[in-house]
């Protein structure tokens, strides 16, 4: 196929280059032009505008910050819906794998559509270890027929891939796994620093804690990670913030109460405002001890 990929960061570039390999022919778009630097040997053509992405792709991809990004992106003056006016063949097909608001992908899917385009949103879970080992967890959002012509290039880029309902959908699934992953990471942030305040190695303490019902992913993985002070970043800090802030969105507009969310999504302003917004999400560890600390 001829894909078109715009977004080329921590995710997007393992992502594409996946894509390449398994012999699809790239048409990317990029800001900085460093960003195309890693793409010199493989199929790939770059391009001046989104526009001209969507004139030779059969499939644009999507993977930017936000939900002003992907509109942008979409459905800007030199955006892909304008060039599918003007490369003026049906089919086009735009997969945003952005996390965005809920509602904002169900608007965007709304106005393709209506320029004959369609739309999946399929945001991703696995960090940038899951995007270079094409080992991420793909919750889509979508019209079935879409997704089957699409699945074929999720496999490349995933080891589960999910059709969880209409366009929105994946989106919702992925706040889901943001609110279980985000408290899951401040319970562990918690767990460790109360242990090594009591005096107690914290090593010790995941040991025991990885065979009882308190094992979980984020125990065994970011737990090890916090043992280690390892905070470079699989998944940054502010954008566990930004997805957080999606969660509290949607929990207003639908009027649902989300204690643990909401208290989480207000530590995650805190490690932010403290500045390790670049690091990892596992920076928990060192807000909760500057917290606890005496001056």
């Amino acid at each position: 196929m001829n894909v078109g990929f715009i977004g080329l960061g921590l995710m997007g570039r393992p992502l594409a280059l996946h894509l390449a390999r398994a012999g699809h022919t790239l048409h990317l778009w990029a800001r900085r032009p460093a960003s195309l630097e890693p793409f010199k040997d493989v199929d790939a053509h770059c391009h001046a505008s989104a526009a001209e992405v969507a004139k030779h792709a059969e499939i644009v991809i999507t993977m930017v910050a936000d939900a002003p990004d992907v509109r942008a992106v979409c459905l800007g003056a030199e955006g892909i819906a304008a060039g599918a006016m003007l490369k003026n063949e049906p089919g086009l097909i735009v997969v945003d794998m952005s996390t965005i608001n809920p509602n904002a992908a169900r608007e965007i899917g709304g106005e393709l559509a209506a320029k004959g385009i369609d739309f999946l949103d399929a945001p991703v879970s696995g960090g940038e270890v899951g995007a270079i080992n094409a080992a991420l967890t793909i919750m889509v959002g979508g019209k079935p027929e879409v997704f089957d012509r699409v699945k074929p290039l999720f496999e490349k880029m995933g080891k589960s891939v999910t059709l969880i309902g209409a366009c929105g959908a994946g989106q919702v699934a992925k706040a889901c796994n943001q609110i279980l992953t985000g408290v899951g990471v401040m319970a562990v942030a918690e767990a460790f620093n109360f242990a090594t305040k009591s005096g107690v190695d914290a090593a010790k303490v995941r040991e025991a804690l990885l065979g009882g019902f308190a094992y979980s992913r984020i125990l065994e993985n970011h737990g090890q990670r916090m043992l280690d002070r390892n905070f470079k970043p699989g998944f940054k800090a502010w954008m566990h913030q930004k997805d957080l802030r999606i969660v509290m969105e949607e929990a207003h507009r639908l009027g649902l109460m989300l204690p643990s969310a909401a208290a989480t999504a207000q530590l995650f302003n805190a490690i932010v405002g403290s500045g390790m917004g670049e690091d990892d999400s596992v920076a928990a560890l060192k807000l909760l001890e500057k917290l606890s600390t005496p001056e």
